[in-house]
């Protein structure tokens, strides 16, 4: 089976990525064909500080190494050293209906939120499409905001089949469903766009601050608290086991819970969690040509499963006018 995903080099990664689609990507490596990549043309619909893109990018790559990313086991690369997926965008572009793309969740949430609408925003599931498509992706592994980007991934796909031939692959998305959607400090989605994540390289008092400021409710103390209503059960409970779920919820239904004491211990929880990662991040830090290396051998073994695909979409468009008799 292959899976495939990525994730964007738009700032520092949070704990929503990892448990949305990091974590899971890294445990599908030991038993699937894993395509994981930075994506770096979609931090372009954001981002417009080259040497700020360029950093992110690299600390991305840095980022994914250090929380368990084999590319021993994972082909690992960066979405532009691959640049076949430009070519690929613009060639399903022709095959996207405008309608389709007007009806995107996310480009019109983004833009309810304030962000400036741009062609690059508006088409981004095109490109998308092109990620999956490009490298005959099976399963993709995304959150839940993510899913309706998929689904427009497989429109285009079938549409292109239907007028050229049995080419690109049809793929699924995979959502788990106890960590669709990660809650931010403010109850929301977990996005850099809206500012309310908590890092997971971060300082230890901007992740102690972050999680200090994660909104509760005014239930007074001596009342019990609603789990299910709670932004902070939720966070709290990505990092626990069935059983140890379990108990917080108890402790919530409870009277004498006090919110404050179980932000703390999450900020434990956190810390410990992610120590072993921060520490091999300091290593690739302090080895950038190492990573860089992973990347271009990453992106070679990308590159050849890209060239079996455009090869097929150039000779049934006619874009490889050479094949011609």
């Amino acid at each position: 089976m292959r899976v495939l995903s990525g994730i964007q080099p738009s700032g520092s990664l949070h704990i929503g990525n990892y448990f949305a689609m990091m974590k899971r990507m890294i445990e599908y490596q030991n038993n699937n064909d894993l395509f994981c990549f930075i994506v770096n043309y979609h931090a372009l619909t954001t981002v417009t500080d080259g040497k700020a893109l360029a950093g992110n990018t690299f600390n991305a790559a840095v980022d994914f190494l250090s929380l368990g990313i084999n590319p021993d086991k994972a082909v690992f690369f960066v979405q532009s050293d691959v640049p076949e997926v430009t070519e690929l965008t613009w060639i399903l572009a022709n095959q996207t209906p405008v309608g389709l793309l007007q009806r995107a969740h996310s480009y019109k949430d983004k833009i309810a939120k304030g962000i400036s609408p741009n062609h690059g925003l508006f088409s981004y599931p095109v490109l998308m499409a092109a990620d999956i498509l490009l490298y005959s992706g099976e399963k993709v592994p995304v959150g839940k905001d993510q899913k309706q980007h998929v689904e427009i991934a497989r429109d285009i796909a079938i549409k292109f089949n239907n007028i050229y031939g049995d080419i690109l692959v049809i793929p699924e998305p995979d959502i788990d469903k106890n960590v669709a959607t990660v809650p931010g400090i403010d109850g929301q989605k977990m996005s850099k766009s809206y500012n309310n994540t908590i890092k997971i390289f971060a300082p230890e008092k901007e992740i102690k601050k972050a999680v200090m400021s994660i909104v509760t409710d005014s239930t007074p103390v001596d009342q019990q608290k609603n789990p299910d209503k709670s932004v902070l059960f939720k966070i709290y409970s990505l990092f626990l086991n069935n059983d140890e779920r379990g108990e917080l919820r108890n402790r919530f239904l409870t009277p004498g819970l006090r919110y404050g004491d179980v932000k703390k211990e999450l900020f434990g929880r956190i810390m410990d969690y992610f120590a072993p990662f921060r520490e091999r991040r300091e290593y690739y830090m302090n080895h950038r040509e190492e990573v860089i290396d992973t990347l271009e051998s990453g992106a070679k073994k990308a590159k050849k499963e890209a060239d079996i695909v455009m090869e097929k979409v150039r000779n049934a468009t006619g874009i490889n006018y050479r094949k011609v008799r």
